[in-house]
């Protein structure tokens, strides 16, 4: 009995031992394994820090030619934009100018612009005379102003006239011929009181006239702006004239 009791007791213990045993080569088995896979890990991540070294430059190198192409695009998308909008830009001032230019003016606005290059050369011409048979520096320097300013409105007149397809006249009428020709044969004091009487005065106030009816008639807005602005000059003129002593107190050309 005591005999079994012992083989049981060793049977016992060499299970129990056994059981370890297998515990230990199954641990030892896990962690052997666990080093070669960390091992493998480890050269792993040296290779894949090898890989990812050279895909970094790769990448890098890819990247940063994407972001060049892109940048390049970019300028390129805007300096053609900006070529567009110039190009249309330019291309509509070309369309709007060559309408303008191709835009023929009704009867009634090319009448009043011929009206207007008629009065200009007429005040022009007798602020020549003024210059030349004037007494008073009042009635030359008011000479010299219709030289200057008329000069000025007939070139833009002239500009205007000619981008319209209107014929402008070049000589003043009858009536302002009739007028130079009397005032010709004065002199002095008398052709100063002639001159801003006939041509200050009375002559201005009927331009004046002519150019606020006109303002009201003018069926184009480029003909009508410019009436306007000529109007403004016109009445200037005439009010300088009409608060000058020689007007006051002179003449009619005609008598």
């Amino acid at each position: 009995m005591q005999n079994n009791k012992t083989l049981k007791g060793l049977l016992a213990v060499s299970a129990v031992a056994a059981m370890f045993s297998t515990f230990g080569v199954q641990a030892q088995t896990t962690v052997g394994s666990s080093p070669s896979q960390t091992g493998t890990s480890s050269t792993n991540p040296n290779m894949a820090g090898k890989t990812t070294k050279d895909g970094t430059m790769d990448n890098t190198n890819s990247t940063g030619m994407e972001n060049r192409a892109n940048q390049m695009g970019g300028k390129a998308g805007k300096s053609s934009k900006s070529s567009s909008h110039a190009t249309g830009g330019s291309a509509a001032g070309q369309s709007t100018a060559a309408g303008a230019a191709g835009a023929k003016l009704s009867s009634g606005d090319a009448s009043i612009l011929k009206d207007i290059a008629m009065a200009d050369m007429a005040e022009v011409e007798g602020g020549k005379m003024a210059q030349s048979k004037g007494q008073s520096a009042e009635v030359k320097a008011f000479g010299q102003q219709m030289i200057d300013d008329h000069t000025q409105n007939l070139n833009d007149v002239k500009t205007m006239a000619e981008a319209r397809g209107v014929t402008l006249p070049t000589a003043p009428d009858a009536k302002h011929k009739a007028m130079a020709a009397k005032l010709e044969k004065m002199s002095g004091a008398s052709f100063d009181k002639s001159y801003m009487a006939q041509a200050g005065v009375q002559d201005h106030k009927a331009v004046h006239a002519k150019l606020m009816a006109a303002s009201k008639k003018a069926k184009d807005p480029d003909v009508k702006a410019f009436v306007d602005k000529t109007e403004a000059v016109v009445a200037q003129h005439l009010k300088s004239a009409e608060q000058m002593p020689s007007a006051k107190s002179g003449t009619t050309a005609g008598k």
